[in-house]
């Protein structure tokens, strides 16, 4: 999806409230487009340690203005299943890292002995 707003409407639909009742979580969940377009933006937040971590920053659950309480971790993966048709982990992601050329030697060591690695 390409805004916020359409996830939005997605949780209103599969949850019940309105589209507005959602909107803090999605806008959280795609912050990182303010910074770019790349769509790897979703490194940030769209895989299950992102989703735990807004469960530790909301809370377990998220009252809409009906006044239910809807798991915080269902509405987010939600999100990222929409967005990627699963839930990754953040091992999804750092597989895809590779060390720059400005990286430190150190950091290249540390890439060297883990793609060494069975």
């Amino acid at each position: 999806m390409s805004h916020y707003h359409y996830h939005c409407v997605s949780s209103a639909k599969a949850f019940g409230g309105t589209p507005e009742d959602y909107a803090e979580l999605h806008r959280w969940m795609d912050r990182s487009r303010a910074g770019t377009d790349a769509l790897l933006h979703r490194m940030l937040a769209h895989h299950t340690t992102g989703v735990a971590d807004a469960v530790a920053l909301f809370g377990d659950t998220w009252a809409i203005s009906t006044g239910a309480q809807i798991p915080t971790s269902l509405i987010l993966s939600g999100h990222v299943r929409e967005d990627l048709g699963f839930v990754p982990t953040l091992d999804h992601y750092i597989e895809l890292l590779r060390t720059p050329r400005w990286a430190s030697r150190p950091a290249q060591l540390l890439f060297s002995k883990l793609n060494d690695l069975p």
